[in-house]
């Protein structure tokens, strides 16, 4: 298989989930394979995302189940949180899984460097720190995305406010955090420092946070963050950042000013292209320097494609992966194949967390017109004893026309372990009468999802 007339067969830019991925199957479909990372192995989600942020949730749900736990007769002493030996065992663990990326990339054969490669043409990549050229007959971008930052002129003082890279390094935690932004990434984070403890105030340019969720979704979260404790401000934005004695000082578009000790800006994410030599290669870049591909990740260069979030397409890491993988099939494999990007089952982990795949029932009206919708609301059974009000909310959306289930919604404990299930109906194209017909499992919160019969009417119709 290998082309003798490069020293590859396949080069890969970036050792993220998707990338590896890519690399991996190409290799051990034969293909002389080589990637080049320039951080850690594994990429925003196991360095600096998904994984982390994950252990992060757990550790701030802790507190608030030590105190409902006297609702079932425990009895707990005195509690107190370590944040430095959280984040000791936290980056332990990222090392153990980031070793695990690089070791199997090894064994399938890749060829690893650990240094930044850039277009030097379309077949040719310097890597920086050696200052070695390779070429190769394709190339795969698998880049991702990093955190965006306003610049300076756009808002005085950011140099004194962390991206969400920064928060996997803080060793202490803050008395005070100020969040902005009302994306996944701002809303997780603010729950997670409020369940730690931290006096949280979570500032949004818009009215209701998670802009592209379900509206019902979007209110109970917002409302969930207030019930959290987190101090919500709505339609402001940063004019400055100021360090005083005692911290921070944000003064607000509105003239108001923020005390606090850290600012978070959780902003948008932008893709991770700059200085990647992309125009020496040729490749066409979108406006925020998304890497413009077609649907089988192919560029507007023949030997060049691009995976992952670097592409602005769905920027979740199983689709990262699918997309690499689906790639090194087509490539190298003889099994070509593309990635599905529709139904994609979505988590976003607040407090409680959200699930989601499929449409919303917007999105559902405005493309199918006449629409069903069930929905329930109701307290889990687990906090009939424990005090907590806490309640999960669930939303079926469904064609009238012939009943298929096109959107569901849930926000409640465990969301993103039931709509993982959820999707595999609604990708099948399970209808209404497909829920129905299942029988339900008690007791549990997902049986609500077969047992909603009655279709919500809105008021005054």
């Amino acid at each position: 298989m290998t082309d003798t007339a490069y020293d590859y067969d396949l080069f890969v830019i970036g050792g993220g989930s998707g990338g590896v991925r890519a690399g991996r199957i190409a290799a051990q479909a034969g293909a002389k394979v080589a990637l080049a990372e320039e951080y850690r192995m594994g990429g925003t989600c196991v360095v600096r995302g998904c994984v982390p942020k994950k252990f992060m949730v757990y550790s701030s749900t802790y507190g608030k189940h030590i105190k409902l736990s006297a609702g079932y007769g425990w009895s707990v002493g005195d509690v107190s949180y370590d944040h430095s030996a959280f984040m000791v065992a936290l980056h332990a663990e990222v090392e153990r899984l980031s070793a695990i990326y690089d070791r199997n990339l090894k064994n399938a054969g890749v060829d690893v460097f650990d240094d930044r490669a850039e277009f030097v043409d379309a077949h040719t990549l310097r890597l920086k720190k050696s200052g070695k050229t390779v070429t190769a007959g394709k190339i795969l971008i698998a880049t991702g995305g990093r955190p965006w930052m306003p610049s300076a002129d756009e808002l005085p003082g950011i140099e004194h406010a962390i991206d969400s890279n920064g928060v996997f390094e803080m060793d202490t935690l803050p008395k005070r955090m100020l969040i902005a932004g009302g994306g996944y990434i701002a809303v997780e984070f603010a729950h997670i420092f409020a369940g730690l403890g931290a006096e949280v105030t979570l500032v949004y340019r818009g009215e209701t946070v998670l802009r592209g969720f379900d509206d019902e979704i979007r209110l109970a979260v917002h409302e969930g963050l207030k019930e959290a404790g987190v101090r919500v401000v709505t339609k402001c934005t940063f004019k400055s950042i100021e360090k005083t004695g005692g911290g921070l000082m944000v003064t607000m578009s509105s003239g108001n000013e923020i005390d606090t000790d850290v600012v978070l800006m959780a902003v948008g994410r932008r893709a991770n292209t700059d200085d990647l030599g992309c125009d020496k290669a040729g490749v066409k870049l979108a406006e925020q320097g998304e890497v413009i591909v077609d649907e089988w990740s192919r560029t507007n260069v023949e030997n060049i494609w691009a995976v992952g979030d670097v592409t602005g397409r769905v920027a979740l890491t199983p689709v990262a992966i699918r997309e690499g993988h689906a790639f090194a099939d087509t490539e190298f494999g003889d099994k070509p194949w593309k990635m599905d990007h529709s139904n994609i089952p979505t988590a976003v982990f607040t407090q409680p967390e959200v699930g989601t795949v499929g449409i919303s029932e917007a999105e559902a009206r405005k493309t199918f017109g006449e629409i069903d919708i069930y929905k329930t609301k109701f307290r889990p059974m687990k906090n009939m004893l424990n005090g907590d009000q806490t309640r999960t909310f669930m939303k079926l959306v469904v064609r009238a026309s012939d009943q298929r289930v096109l959107g569901v919604h849930v926000v409640g404990e465990d969301a993103a372990e039931m709509i993982q299930t959820a999707a595999i109906a609604v990708k099948m194209g399970a209808t209404k009468q497909d829920f129905d017909q299942t029988c339900a499992l008690h007791p549990s919160s997902a049986e609500e999802l077969v047992t909603m019969r009655t279709k919500w009417v809105p008021e005054g119709v």
